[in-house]
């Protein structure tokens, strides 16, 4: 018999979101859940670390070409400027994946010495051919005041 005991000890130190990026472009472009339309930027105020993973669900050429995490100095994605970078990357099937992350401080740094005062972070992905998809998982860790539901199930 399940135990009626349910516990928040990862779900409330982890904001986890995964979701299909299909930007129909060879460009890079921040990852988004619909087609491009809505650009994902996530708040990184409270949180020490960000990570992405991104595997291809769709491959016409070499998939996943680059991933790079981006920051803004709002949601709207204003004053976007490369903090990390994972170059070179090649993900050609479906159970490769790359990841790459960053914390806060690094930031910050990055954005001091470009003039901004970063607010928020987003993956931004290079795939290789236009009709290259891939599913992306960001990672918020280790916040500031853990909380039950910062992951939450997301359903129809």
């Amino acid at each position: 018999m399940a135990t009626a005991v349910t516990s928040q000890k990862i779900a409330s130190n982890l904001a986890i979101e995964s979701y299909d990026h299909d930007p129909g472009a060879t460009t890079a472009v921040v990852t988004s859940p619909d087609g491009g339309t809505t650009p994902r930027w996530v708040p990184l105020e409270n949180f020490y670390a960000f990570g992405v993973q991104a595997r291809p669900t769709v491959v016409g050429g070499n998939g996943i070409t680059l991933l790079e995490i981006v920051a803004a100095t709002d949601s709207s994605g204003t004053n976007v400027t490369v903090v990390v970078a994972h170059a070179a990357s090649v993900t050609d099937n479906l159970n490769e994946y790359v990841w790459l992350e960053t914390t806060a401080i690094q930031v910050n740094e990055v954005g001091k010495a470009a003039g901004y005062n970063f607010t928020h972070v987003a993956a931004r992905l290079t795939m290789a051919t236009g009709t290259d998809e891939a599913n992306v998982t960001y990672v918020r860790a280790l916040p500031r005041f853990p909380q039950a539901n910062l992951t939450a199930t997301s359903t129809a």
